[in-house]
């Protein structure tokens, strides 16, 4: 299986596919491009000659987050225009609860930043190879809402209760080594390896027999699809009134001008 688009490449090789994210350099992302990535892993779940996906991106970052000042695709709760209802089927949660859904084996190579809703889809792989360059941030509470992207599920589960409070309550960024340390990540390597060591790892996995693999890890992630459902259910209600507040306003304005906010608690 082989394809392109604008916003989402796939090849596949040896039984591995790679997607790679295109919208360089930061890759921000929004309701389209979450949908295609759903849609791509989808596709490749149906292609019995996939057993493994290695998730990866261009430019600079792996994926810096939702781009706010785009309000031509998303309106400020994540719909498209036009559309209402807390349960709009297009919100872009729902399309990212079709990456968790996903049956086949994802490593996610994380060369750079994964930023708020960035980190979000950094997490929906089964491991992470990173580098000492790559930069970790759950930055929320620096504009002044809620997390996402199911985080409040998938962040503890990896690096424990404390180390995703820290990390929620002060927006810090973590680097990659750290995040290793932490277990956010599963390998570190220098930069310009992170590609090939995620390549790597995902023909070890699909190198074993595919029915097994599947198997063992439906087994281990049982349920989490449904927590993931669960808690994106309560992020985005807290998110959607938080978006309302005059703080949302100034930690999306003060992130556009690059400064320190002033958050009034309103």
């Amino acid at each position: 299986m082989s394809a392109a688009g604008h916003d989402i490449g796939i090849e596949t090789a040896a039984h591995v596919a790679s997607v790679e994210i295109r919208r360089p350099p930061h890759n921000f992302f929004d309701l389209e491009l979450i949908r295609g990535l759903a849609d791509a892993f989808e596709a490749l779940d149906a292609d019995s000659g996939c057993r493994a996906i290695v998730l990866a991106a261009q430019g600079k970052s792996f994926c810096a987050g939702a781009n706010f000042g785009d309000g031509s695709k998303l309106d400020a709760e994540g719909r498209i225009p036009g559309r209402s209802g807390s349960g709009a089927t297009e919100h872009l949660y729902l399309e990212a609860l079709r990456l968790f859904n996903t049956r086949k084996p994802v490593v996610g190579a994380i060369h750079g930043a994964a930023v708020g809703g960035g980190l979000g889809l950094a997490l929906v792989p089964d491991f992470r190879v990173t580098c000492p360059e790559a930069r970790f941030s759950a930055n929320f509470t620096r504009l002044g809402f809620h997390p996402g992207f199911g985080l409040t599920v998938t962040l503890p589960e990896l690096v424990g209760r404390r180390n995703a409070a820290l990390m929620f309550y002060t927006s810090r960024r973590v680097k990659g080594d750290e995040a290793h340390r932490m277990g956010l990540a599963d390998i570190l390597v220098p930069v310009g390896e992170v590609r090939a060591a995620a390549l790597a790892l995902a023909r070890e996995i699909a190198a074993c027999a595919p029915l097994g693999v599947a198997a063992t890890r439906a087994t281990l992630r049982a349920g989490l699809a449904d927590r993931v459902r669960a808690a994106t259910q309560h992020e985005l209600a807290e998110q959607t009134r938080l978006r309302q507040t005059a703080d949302f306003s100034e930690g999306v304005k003060a992130s556009a001008e690059r400064r320190e906010p002033d958050f009034s608690g309103r």
